[in-house]
């Protein structure tokens, strides 16, 4: 007897449409793009060819009978987008194997992660159709495993047709032949499937897409998917027709609601945000506008204004720290620091507030044109971070006043501009007496999310955090966090990871449980410049959730290049899962530690090569792709291969950083840093200690100030 259509839903509809409804603005232009029901750019079930525009994220959840996926999709570049995805298939040994059930077979519910790539080779055009290559299922099992060719053309303005050819599970229904030799069998340790890509038979699929208007279209295509695991061999759902049908509704210009008839027997229903961050959700930036800048009466007018008497006056530099900081302060600017000779002035300043770096040096600029005797002709600006002197921005002050209202005038200024090494402190430099030693503390509600969890969307606690910071002397910092959960849907601990290596990361769900409330960290650190172009780090106690001990770190970073080098070292024990001050729990100590390279690659994009020993003992390397963009946002995406991948799969996933001031519409240095990791496990697991030097200095370096140098007279 056929499966009655069954619809299902969870914790993903209720987070997605929540931010949609949250974050949605007026419809404006159409993106033309929709997603499929693995959350890529496509039909229904099938892909299709098109991108999302530049920088565009796309957030999918879709259901139909036992299959349930969460995805998230990126477009990393104009020519390459991918997608993160989990997959819970239920009823997945009903049929196979009660009551004797072993392995795989066990799992009244199949969890599977899968990692899409998509090359778009072809741009649409008046003649020509676009082309996408996809790779779908790059790391997994092989179960979601396939590759595709696509090609889509507009017929007219809202009617479109695809048509493609797929390999892998894209090829179980219709097959025409295997052009390229058989498919060799799936790996099962996490390494990358290449050597199966267009291999095996292939198949065709097919599908029109008509927008009747603004906001309705209907779809129909032609699968090549004919489920063989979950619908022959499992039983979960039967398969009666390669023919789907559905309706979306554009609610809004991020938000589309589906719903389709389904391989002749399920009836599915999807939800999905293509969102754009260039557009904030608050509307155009708010904030304190620039003062304009000062410039100093001329040397024949008032020949004494330009005297350098004042230098030897010991009340001109408290005076002048007082007055600058007081100017700073509705910038979010903060002086820490003043030297100067009578011509040349240095600034040594901290950004609380700016989201853009050289938007702080620009207001630093115009303030000293306001409070900087006229004998002072070289103004040098130097960032610090946590104590650190980032770099040097040297200006002529002549060039702030000429250039202030010129066309084109922070081009000109950059190339007149130096930014180098931050160098030693001048000879009477004065530390500003209202900044060290500083105490902050707050209570604040904290999220502790998981994305793209196993069996749900979103898993993790919500609740308060209490946060201290005693910043003792430059670069001199004790910090702590404790937190207590108010609300928390993370399931039972599934107990042994089954890798045979410690249980570095896999018991993290027990610190969740059984930490309530817990001593987040407690560590002292000291951040320093120890050389030219040479920082280092050291910081001690409870360092992470699960670890604590003392963590090293050196960096070498020459100023205008476009590399760096980096080494950390950390000799670490094992937190108990109690959230307390103990140890003993596990008995579990490991020396851990890296060598690191950098290089940034332009156009935003920014790469990282990290070699050493993970937490759990085993050997390898971490590669780092991230691009930053203009509005703050950066998206990375990572792979982890070490000698334990066959043992406990190999780490991969997406980062995105969120800067707040995006949500709210003003200055904010605080962002909001969201790991999209499918799979936890004890492999390629690494230490994470707040502060690592290269995140903290790379905004300030001559790279990552030109990349925003744009804004200095903002």
């Amino acid at each position: 007897m056929p499966k009655q259509p069954t619809v299902r839903f969870g914790y993903g509809w209720a987070v997605l449409v929540g931010l949609a409804l949250t974050v949605a603005s007026p419809m404006r232009a159409e993106t033309g793009i929709s997603l499929n029901f693995s959350g890529a750019p496509g039909l229904i079930d099938m892909p299709a060819a098109g991108a999302m525009p530049d920088e565009f994220l796309g957030f999918s959840v879709t259901n139909f009978g036992p299959i349930s996926r969460s995805t998230i999709s990126f477009q990393a570049a104009p020519w390459l987008s991918g997608s993160l995805r989990t997959t819970t298939t239920r009823n997945w040994n009903d049929a196979v194997c009660p009551p004797s059930c072993v392995g795989s077979d066990a799992l009244s519910e199949y969890f599977d992660r899968s990692l899409d790539l998509r090359f778009h080779v072809l741009q649409e055009s008046r003649v020509l159709p676009g082309v996408t290559i996809g790779l779908m299922d790059i790391l997994g099992p092989g179960v979601q495993s396939g590759e595709y060719i696509a090609a889509t053309k507009h017929v007219t303005d809202r009617i479109a047709v695809t048509g493609g050819l797929g390999w892998g599970r894209l090829s179980t229904q219709g097959a025409i032949g295997a052009p390229f030799g058989p498919r060799p069998a799936p790996s099962s340790d996490g390494a990358l499937a290449l050597d199966q890509a267009f291999k095996g038979d292939v198949a065709p699929f097919a599908g029109i897409e008509w927008r009747i208007n603004d906001r309705w279209t209907a779809k129909a295509e032609y699968s090549s998917d004919a489920y063989v695991e979950e619908s022959v061999n499992r039983q979960t759902f039967d398969v009666n027709s390669p023919y789907n049908f559905g309706v979306e509704y554009q609610h809004s210009q991020m938000l589309k609601f589906g719903a389709y008839y389904l391989y002749g027997s399920e009836i599915g229903l999807a939800a999905q945000i293509i969102l754009d961050p260039s557009q904030r959700p608050g509307g155009a930036m708010g904030g304190a506008g620039p003062t304009p800048v000062k410039p100093r009466v001329a040397y024949s007018q008032d020949p004494e204004a330009w005297s350098t008497e004042w230098i030897s006056q010991p009340e001109a530099q408290p005076i002048l720290i007082e007055n600058l900081a007081k100017f700073l302060e509705r910038s979010g600017v903060i002086v820490e620091a003043l030297s100067y000779t009578g011509t040349t002035a240095q600034v040594r300043f901290r950004n609380s507030k700016l989201d853009a770096e050289a938007q702080a040096v620009g207001r630093v600029a115009r303030a000293m044109t306001h409070l900087m005797p006229a004998s002072v002709e070289i103004f040098e600006i130097v960032p610090m971070v946590d104590g650190v002197p980032a770099s040097k921005v040297v200006v002529k002050r002549t060039d702030i006043e000429a250039l202030e209202f010129t066309g084109n005038n922070a081009a000109v200024l950059r190339g007149r501009a130096q930014i180098v090494d931050a160098g030693a402190p001048m000879a009477n430099l004065s530390w500003n007496p209202q900044i060290y030693p500083d105490f902050k503390w707050s209570i604040a509600p904290y999220a502790r999310l998981r994305f793209l969890e196993p069996g749900a969307a979103v898993s993790g606690d919500v609740g308060l955090r209490l946060a201290t910071r005693y910043e003792a002397a430059p670069g001199v910092v004790i910090q702590g966090s404790i937190t207590k959960v108010a609300f928390s849907n993370v399931g039972t601990p599934s107990g042994a990871s089954g890798s045979g290596l410690p249980p570095v990361r896999s018991d993290a769900e027990l610190y969740r449980q059984n930490g309530d409330p817990a001593l987040e960290t407690l560590t002292a650190s000291w951040h320093g410049r120890i050389g030219q172009d040479l920082y280092g780090r050291v910081t001690a106690g409870y360092l992470e959730q699960m670890f604590g001990g003392v963590s090293t770190e050196i960096l070498w970073m020459p100023a205008g290049k476009r590399w760096a080098l980096g080494a950390e070292a950390n000799y670490v024990a094992q937190r108990d899962t109690n959230g307390g001050l103990g140890f003993s729990e596990y008995d579990y100590l490991v020396p851990t530690g890296h060598v690191s390279g950098y290089l940034n690659l332009g156009e935003g994009y920014q790469a990282q090569l990290d070699l050493g020993k993970y937490l759990a003992g085993d050997l390898g390397g971490t590669l780092t792709l991230t691009r930053r963009f203009e509005n703050g946002w950066k998206l990375g995406t990572y792979l982890t291969v070490t000698d334990a991948t066959s043992a406990g799969g190999a780490e991969q996933g997406l980062r995105i950083e969120v800067p707040m001031t995006w949500l709210t519409g003003q200055p904010n240095r605080a962002t909001k840093p969201i790991t999209l990791q499918p799979f936890i496990g004890n492999a390629g697991a690494r230490l994470a200690v707040d502060d690592r030097l290269h995140d903290l200095l790379m905004d300030y370096s001559s790279n990552g100030l030109d990349e925003q140098w744009g804004r200095f007279w903002k």
